[in-house]
């Protein structure tokens, strides 16, 4: 579903109390009763009645017909309206503007803060494609849940959260991570391309390497990405505006340069020209997202999930820019001393992250599901 975020600032705090019950109730009852809901909300009936008619109009909650009692569910929309609460409350958002990415079990927005700062909003959303036969496997839900696929998406964002802020903490090229209230997080915007949508590179080579680099480096800190694929790189571009323009000419824009300047001669940078991201960083930048699917070293399937990492970059590679290299790293190699530089997936453990919820996601994809 897409987010309208159009009647968030026009909900009266009945309303949203009304609505923070129902996700209360949801939690041991797939229709919440009416009962119930003035029972939390601390309303009277009347004005649940009205505040529902309102929220239902608004598609926060959604009534079942031919039901065995009165009652209501809580929908995305209401889900998404009391995370954007939640945000709002803390000051981290003030603004939701436009869509800006749909993945297959999220969509991605762009919020801004009261000063104006843009950064990212991303709403996990599974149940919509992978998850859609996991009602039959009801044994991998949490005992009691109801609202099942909300509870997936809140624990996949706990773990986003949770993992990007530690792979952040110790440097390595991910997004700031910035919140995290239910099925949604909040992050810094990069500008930059996703690697999928790059059909032309200065020298392949390079990027590969630091790709591969990128992986083993991983690895020697616990952690194994999962779905390190073009899809989930971004890619800054720190070239000159000369360089750009160099490296997309065609052809016969590059004999008429030639003729023009009376040879090939490369585009010239002057370390004094360059951004500061350029010195530290190089000419293109790697940047990781996407991390619901990570998993330790220590996982009985590490070895797999490494290896098609690798093979995804060197397929990639090799399909988009025609380059190939008989050089990649392999999990045995890389884990036959045992030393790791850090022990990251410990550290997410201990921050929040429970084993029981890692367990609970892990299962489900086990199944043949992806996130």
């Amino acid at each position: 579903m897409k987010l309208d975020a159009t009647d968030l600032r026009y909900i009266s705090a009945d309303s949203f109390r009304v609505l923070a019950a129902v996700e209360q109730g949801s939690k041991n009852h797939e229709l919440v009763p009416l009962s119930l809901i003035a029972q939390i909300s601390g309303a009277r009936a009347g004005g649940v009645n009205k505040a529902l008619g309102d929220l239902a109009k608004k598609k926060l909650v959604g009534k079942v017909q031919n039901a065995k009692y009165e009652g209501v569910r809580l929908t995305y929309g209401g889900y998404d309206f009391l995370a954007c609460r939640t945000f709002a409350k803390r000051d981290t958002i003030y603004s939701v503007g436009n869509q800006i990415g749909t993945g297959k079990e999220s969509d991605i927005y762009v919020v801004a803060d009261q000063d104006g700062t843009q950064m990212v909003m991303k709403i996990q959303r599974l149940g919509r494609i992978s998850f859609r036969s996991i009602k039959s496997k009801r044994d991998y839900l949490r005992k009691g849940q109801s609202a099942s696929w909300m509870y997936m998406s809140r624990l996949a964002a706990i773990k986003e959260y949770a993992f990007m802020k530690v792979l952040h903490e110790h440097g390595f090229p991910v997004p700031t991570p910035i919140d995290q209230s239910r099925h949604c997080v909040i992050m810094e915007l990069i500008d930059a391309f996703p690697l999928r949508q790059i059909a032309h590179i200065p020298s392949p080579g390079s990027l590969y390497s630091q790709l591969m680099d990128l992986i083993v480096r991983l690895a020697r800190s616990g952690l194994i990405h999962g779905d390190f694929n073009e899809f989930n790189i971004l890619i800054r571009d720190h070239r000159s505006e000369e360089e750009k323009d160099r490296d997309e000419e065609n052809e016969e824009e590059r004999e008429e340069r030639i003729a023009r300047e009376g040879g090939d001669f490369p585009v010239v940078v002057r370390e004094e020209d360059m951004t500061e991201e350029r010195k530290e960083k190089g000419v293109l930048e790697p940047v990781l997202i996407d991390f619901p699917q990570m998993v330790s070293t220590d996982h009985a399937d590490a070895e797999y999930y490494f290896n098609r990492d690798v093979q995804c970059i060197r397929t990639f590679f090799s399909r988009r820019f025609k380059y190939e290299s008989s050089i990649y790293p392999r999990f045995s190699s890389v884990m036959k001393d045992g030393v790791r530089e850090f022990d990251l997936d410990v550290e997410v453990a201990a921050s929040g992250f429970s084993k029981g919820e890692r367990v609970i996601l892990e299962e489900v994809s086990f199944l043949g599901f992806v996130f």
